[in-house]
């Protein structure tokens, strides 16, 4: 397991909490952190040390280009996984950019699994059982698409694993009818057969919510679409010591 953390969650403490728990954390830095360097890796990024736990820092820049004009923004990274051969920090910070995929998570749950009903429990045990049953339920779902696109998960659809995973409890269907077990399933057969085209990158711009109807962002003019993006990634030197 990876955990993608935004700035604000990046304390010592959670980050050892995190490696305690035999986990990997990818975190973004906030910029008044001063690591130091303790040693440099060829990819460019550098060892240094939060508390008890040994982590390498990534410094890099981003640019994002669309038909609007370019963005660029400085990220530093910090992670336990301390192999820079086989974690190259390119490929970390790529990693860093799906963090964003927990609004899609959290939007599938609400939308597809409660189609926007809300929680029926009236207590607190009752509340918290069902919130454990929807996340467990959806991770196995998750599960189950990764194992069946193993290349690109992005390519196997919610709704289809949702549907389906209905119908097998519904309906009994694609119950197991002889010994012949077949890891991907019904469920990944499903999916497999209704792959996505790969995903473009795409970026939209960030507005501040308010409380007011959707209709009255016409008024405002504010920019709801999304446009096709191209990403460029700069790996920064670690500074000299001094």
């Amino acid at each position: 397991m990876i955990v993608l953390l935004d700035r604000g969650f990046a304390t010592n403490t959670f980050l050892m909490a995190v490696a305690e728990a035999d986990a990997a954390f990818l975190a973004r830095l906030s910029a008044i952190r001063k690591p130091p360097v303790l040693a440099r890796y060829d990819d460019g990024s550098f060892l240094s040390r939060f508390g008890a736990i040994e982590v390498r820092i990534i410094g890099c820049e981003i640019t994002i280009t669309t038909t609007t004009g370019q963005h660029t923004g400085l990220y530093r990274l910090a992670t336990n996984l301390l192999d820079a051969r086989r974690y190259p920090a390119s490929d970390l910070v790529r990693l860093y950019h799906e963090r964003w995929e927990v609004d899609s998570a959290y939007f599938e749950i609400k939308k597809s699994m409660l189609s926007r009903r809300v929680l029926r429990s009236k207590t607190w045990a009752g509340i918290a059982q069902e919130v454990y049953a929807l996340l467990s339920t959806y991770q196995l779902l998750r599960i189950a698409m990764t194992d069946a696109t193993e290349t690109d998960p992005d390519r196997a659809s919610f709704s289809i694993a949702l549907q389906t995973a209905r119908d097998q409890l519904v309906q009994a269907a694609g119950v197991i009818a002889n010994t012949v077990i077949n890891l991907v399933g019904a469920i990944g057969r499903t999916i497999l057969d209704h792959l996505m085209p790969a995903r473009h990158l795409r970026v939209s711009p960030r507005a501040v919510k308010r409380p007011l109807s959707r209709y009255a962002y016409k008024s405002l003019k504010v920019d709801r679409r999304t446009y096709k993006a191209t990403l460029s990634i700069d790996i920064l030197q670690p500074p000299l010591s001094p």
